[in-house]
């Protein structure tokens, strides 16, 4: 199960790097377009005039897909923004509780989440509604990315909330706690 889980979030990690890596790929090849052209009217010379159309469009949808797929991964790594100024003035028992009552309200806001994200592309597929773009983009994509994104990091909540309540401490806790007690003497 633990391998499983981890190959989840790995894999939900790697559709993220690509959707960054597209967003690279369509801006470079824009900005190389730009930069023929300008050479080619320098030169005295017609421009080629390379256009990405709907550029901005398409990169913020990625970039939606993007993020929403980084999230489960990021969680499991410790990497998400938490604020620890409270929890660092709390006993090993109230800390716990309060641990498991955080992923167990994150868990259930993320399930609501995914549920009416799930819905959003649904209407969306079933309408067949497209961006309004010069590219007309089916908006089921994107929607869709957000929601299998926001499902696994709602699988990632319920697995450091079982972490929390099996071990006494979410899974990447020791990443942490080995982090603050490096400078200590």
């Amino acid at each position: 199960m633990r391998r499983g889980l981890d190959t989840l979030y790995a894999v939900s990690l790697w559709l993220a790097a690509l959707c960054l890596v597209a967003i690279a790929l369509l801006v470079g090849a824009q900005i190389f377009g730009r930069i023929v052209d300008t050479v080619l009217v320098r030169a005295g010379m017609e421009p080629v005039g390379f256009v990405i159309p709907s550029l901005a469009e398409i990169c913020g949808y990625l970039l939606a897909a993007g993020s929403f797929l980084a999230l489960a991964g990021t969680l499991k790594a410790g990497a998400h923004i938490r604020v620890g100024m409270v929890l660092t003035h709390l006993g090993p028992r109230a800390r716990q509780v309060v641990e498991t009552v955080v992923f167990a309200g994150a868990a259930g806001l993320a399930a609501y989440m995914t549920w009416h994200l799930g819905q959003f592309a649904y209407v969306s597929w079933s309408f067949g509604e497209v961006s309004s773009g010069l590219v007309p983009v089916p908006l089921v994509y994107p929607q869709a990315a957000m929601a299998v994104g926001m499902a696994v990091a709602t699988v990632a909540f319920i697995d450091e909330l079982v972490e929390t309540l099996r071990r006494g401490r979410p899974s990447f806790r020791a990443g942490e706690d080995a982090f603050s007690h490096e400078g200590e003497v």
